[in-house]
Order: C-alpha cells, then sequence, then structure tokens
C-alpha cells in the first residue's frame, strides 16, 4: 500500500488514525478488526465482514438471475411458432446472457471469500447497513458509458466540473464520493492539477471494471440497452478500455460514503457526482459531513442532478435551498453552473435523455460541528427494548398483508375469482362488489410479476 493512502485512511468504526497495515490488510487496535482488501482495494467498511458476507449473497443472486434468465429463454427458443428473426434474436441474447455470467464470475471472484461469513446482527452492533434498493448491476449501464462509447458525455461532465473551478485550479487531495465505475475520478486525475486522487464506491463490480481498465487492461463485457435500436443492438459485446493507464497517485476505496473511512480534514478538495439527491441522508448533515473532511480553505465541488426524492416534502431541496444549507455548514457562498448535457445517450439504444444538471462550488471557511456516525436503523430495530411505533403506514400494510394473505389461502385451483369475493363477504371484509375488482386488481399485479424477467 502506498503511503498516500495510508496516510488518509481511518477506521470507519472509531475514526482512529493511523491504522496499521500488513500485507494489504489494515487493522484498527482500538476496535481489534481487520479490514481486508478485494483484489488489492481496500475494503473499508465499519463491518467489513457483514458487509462482504451480504455483498457476496447479492453476488450470487445476480448470477442465479441470470440463470433463470437464460433458462427461460431456452423454453421460449422451444416454441415452434417463433419467427426466423425472432429466434435468432432469442439465441443471440442467450448466448450474451450465458457469456456475461461467466465473465461476471470471473471478474468478481475476489468477492467471492468463502472465509468471510457476515450476520445481520454485526450490522445491528453499529446501526449500519447496505441500501436495499442497490444491487450488483444497479449502475452497471454506466461502465460502458465510462469506458466504451462515452466520450461526449464524460467530456462534458469534466467541462461542467472545470466551469466551477479556477483557471489552472490547483485541487491536491481529492477525494471523490460515489465515484462509480470511476471515470471521472480518471479524468480528473489525469487532466487536472491533483497530487492524489481517492475514488471511492461501495459497489465491488464498478470499482473492479475500474482497477481493471485504469491500470491497462481492455475487458469485454456486454451492454444490454434498455431500447435496443435494431435487432443486433439487443446485446452488444464491449470492449472496455482507459485511454491511457492512470499515474501514479490514484487510488480506489470500497466504503460507505456516510461512514467515510478517512481522517478528518485530510482532504484539499472532495467532489460529489450524482450524490447528494440519492443518499439517504439529509443534506444539512452530509454537508457538515463533508466540512470535517477537508482542510481549511478547501473545497467541495458538487455535479449532478437535484432530484431529491425522500417521502417528507421537506428535504425535496430546491436549487436555492440547497445553496443555503451549504453555506450554512462552514462553506461560502457556493458559485453554482447549469448546463444541459447528454446523459446515457448509448449508440445501441433508443433511450436516453438530456439532462440539466447542478454543479457548484464552495470553500471551506469555518469548521462546523462534525455530525454523530451514520446510524441507518433506529433504535426499536437495534435493541429490541423499544415500542414498534404504530405507524399510518404500518397499519396499512398491515391491513393489506391480511387481505392478501387470505386470498391467497383461498387459491386452490377449484374456486374462481367470484367464488373467492363471495367468501370475503361472507367473512365480511368487504362487500361482494368491493371484492371483486380488488381480487382482480391483486391476481393482476400477481400473474404480472410472476412474468417478469430482472437481469442486466
Amino acid at each position: 500500500m502506498s503511503d498516500d493512502l495510508f496516510s488518509l485512511l481511518a477506521c470507519p468504526r472509531c475514526d482512529k488514525t493511523p491504522l496499521t497495515e500488513n500485507a494489504g490488510v489494515y487493522s484498527c487496535g482500538a476496535c481489534k478488526i481487520d479490514f481486508p482488501s478485494i483484489d488489492g482495494i481496500p475494503w473499508m467498511f465499519a463491518e467489513p465482514q457483514a458487509t462482504l458476507g451480504e455483498w457476496r449473497g447479492r453476488l450470487q443472486f445476480s448470477l442465479q438471475q441470470l440463470s433463470q434468465e437464460s433458462a427461460g429463454l431456452e423454453t421460449e427458443l422451444k416454441n415452434k411458432d417463433l419467427r426466423p428473426l425472432t429466434k435468432r434474436r432469442i439465441e443471440r441474447f442467450k448466448k450474451a446472457t450465458d457469456s456475461h455470467r461467466r465473465s461476471l464470475q470471473k471478474l468478481l471472484r475476489p468477492v467471492d471469500v468463502q472465509s468471510m461469513h457476515g450476520n445481520y446482527e454485526s450490522y445491528l452492533a453499529l446501526r449500519t447497513r447496505l441500501p436495499a434498493d442497490q444491487a450488483l448491476n444497479t449502475y452497471y449501464a454506466n461502465v460502458h458509458r465510462d469506458w466504451a462509447w462515452g466520450d461526449e458525455e464524460n467530456k462534458a461532465s469534466l467541462k461542467q466540473l472545470r466551469s466551477v473551478l479556477h483557471e489552472n485550479a490547483e485541487l491536491g487531495i481529492v477525494l471523490v464520493l460515489g465515484a462509480g465505475a470511476g471515470r471521472l475520478a480518471y479524468d480528473l486525475h489525469m487532466q487536472a492539477d491533483c497530487t492524489t486522487t481517492i475514488a471511492m464506491d461501495f459497489n465491488p463490480l464498478l470499482l473492479l471494471i475500474a482497477q481493471a481498465v485504469t491500470q491497462g487492461r481492455a475487458l469485454k463485457l456486454y451492454e444490454f440497452p434498455i431500447a435496443p435500436k435494431s435487432l443486433e443492438d439487443d446485446a452488444v459485446l464491449r470492449t472496455l478500455s482507459a485511454p491511457d493507464v492512470v499515474r501514479d497517485g490514484f487510488h480506489l476505496v470500497l466504503g460507505d460514503a456516510l461512514r467515510p473511512p478517512f481522517a478528518s480534514q485530510a482532504f484539499d478538495t472532495v467532489i460529489t457526482p450524482w450524490l447528494i439527491d440519492i443518499v439517504s441522508e439529509d443534506l444539512p448533515v452530509l454537508a457538515a459531513r463533508i466540512n470535517a473532511l477537508l482542510k481549511a480553505n478547501g473545497r467541495w465541488v458538487n455535479f449532478g442532478s437535484l432530484a431529491f426524492a425522500h417521502p417528507e416534502r421537506g428535504r425535496r431541496y430546491s436549487p436555492e435551498e440547497t445553496k443555503a444549507i451549504v453555506a450554512e455548514n462552514g462553506f461560502s457562498d457556493p458559485y453554482v453552473s447549469e448546463a444541459t448535457i447528454p446523459y446515457m445517450c448509448s449508440p445501441a439504444s433508443r433511450h436516453g435523455r438530456q439532462e440539466k444538471v447542478f454543479t457548484f462550488s464552495a470553500y471551506k471557511e469555518r469548521a462546523v460541528e462534525p455530525p454523530p456516525r451514520h446510524r441507518a436503523l433506529p433504535d426499536w430495530i437495534v435493541t429490541g427494548k423499544e415500542p414498534v411505533p404504530l405507524l399510518a403506514s404500518f397499519r396499512s400494510q398491515a391491513m393489506t398483508t391480511q387481505i392478501y394473505s387470505f386470498i391467497m389461502s383461498l387459491i386452490d385451483g377449484k374456486r374462481t375469482l367470484k367464488d373467492m369475493a363471495v367468501v370475503l363477504e361472507k367473512q365480511k371484509l368487504m362487500s361482494r362488489g368491493e371484492a371483486e375488482p380488488a381480487i382482480r386488481s391483486f391476481l393482476t399485479k400477481m400473474h404480472d410479476d410472476a412474468q417478469k424477467q430482472t437481469g442486466f
């Protein structure tokens, strides 16, 4: 491990620094815990074994999905009524799916560490968790944009960052939080004045791809466009590669942006691309967290959309509120640049859009009180000693679950939909007139879900 990375890392559990390092494994003496590396990338989650165990489970689930999809395609091919072009397309897609599964198995082999076992109780101890809606394939399409066909988009992103920086700005030691497949971090390191660049993300697939290409390897992986332009675009074998081998001082770290494993005031520049509106943490708290990572007069640069979608309307911040929140948390008034750039416009897909991005740069003018360590789980889940709150959403879900469970119990292969409505009326759950459309709606959803196939 290089000295520049070693000096920046801290324990994500207790914030102790420096850590000790031996043969690629970082250790915290205070917590008595080791942080392994995944093919040389430090695995810096607060509960490393539990997180690794969960990612292994998600890996296996993704591979199982691909196997199931391949089996479904095999069944489709037995249909003698298939048109010749349709059969050809499905045969191609099945071949691509099988090849893709083998490629992922090989690429993700470092994650499949059999000696690592994690359990949910480990998360409870630290109140951490992986986002439930994030899987290995969540941002898979981005790797093709980053390292295959996305020159126009990548240049537009870098141009936007430059638009809020001074001419010939010295970025110094840079942290890119939520780096994804790493192209923006790579471009900054190669084309801007960065002494050290740390690209951090929590998705091992994205960073393993980033590591391979930035070190000069060419990867062949299939792209599966959302809306293929032609029959041949259903599955496109791409070659992923970087323009050049990345220069010294570029490092990848696997970790949680809400539990950043770095020393206080370690960075001259923190960049948050496509991040602040998708994380679960409220923006004022995240802003204070970024403040703590920056040196005096350090710079926070944000890039991406502003599409806050929190259930609470009050946390769906406007550009004006965002600027105010940044300034309230120890930063100068943000200098903002907005521009419309292409986003995920694959040459093989009819799907793509123009995105108006919100880019700002703000200097750290004063330190603020660091926020407490991020806790993703409330006490009534963690300790089990407090009453579970009877939330309105829980009451609604409980009633819905009871009715749906009862409907499912009525499915015996003999009753019709109308028969089931009569039973619900007799049980005084709802009238027959209400029950019939409700059952039809429920069974329609069940039928639709059964037909869906998910994959990359």
